[in-house]
């Protein structure tokens, strides 16, 4: 593993591959919902048929909605927000329920699941 490992005000560490000055100063994301890894680009996701930016898991669910996908209530799972196609499918969308926890991951599960309605972006694209 090479990098740099950095030690937080609460003693945790975390390396940092490719660490760039910006990477040491950045506190707290620039975007909500994004990736806050340092030294990672900010991602979002877009809907392509309004090509709309997603900012909100309203927003989100609306579209899922569309597309067929409706949310799944998990008792065992409370922090976690669920989306499934149909009684008879195997797909499942877990996202966590704090939109400033979705990352570029959640992000591209939802573009896998939905390959034609969605993309990932950086958010100057």
């Amino acid at each position: 593993m090479s990098g740099v490992w950095i030690f937080d005000r609460n003693g945790v560490t975390r390396l940092v591959t490719n660490p760039t000055r910006e990477s040491f100063e950045q506190k707290e994301p620039p975007y909500p919902g994004t990736a806050t890894a340092p030294g990672a680009r900010p991602r979002v996701l877009v809907y392509l048929p309004a090509n709309q930016v997603i900012r909100s898991y309203t927003e989100l669910e609306q579209r899922l909605a569309e597309l067929g996908w409706s949310r799944f209530c998990n008792p065992n799972q409370p922090n976690l927000l669920q989306f499934h196609k149909s009684a008879n499918s195997a797909h499942l969308i877990s996202l966590p329920k704090n939109f400033d926890s979705f990352k570029s991951f959640h992000m591209y599960d939802i573009v896998v699941k939905n390959r034609s309605f969605f993309e990932v972006r950086d958010p100057a694209s």
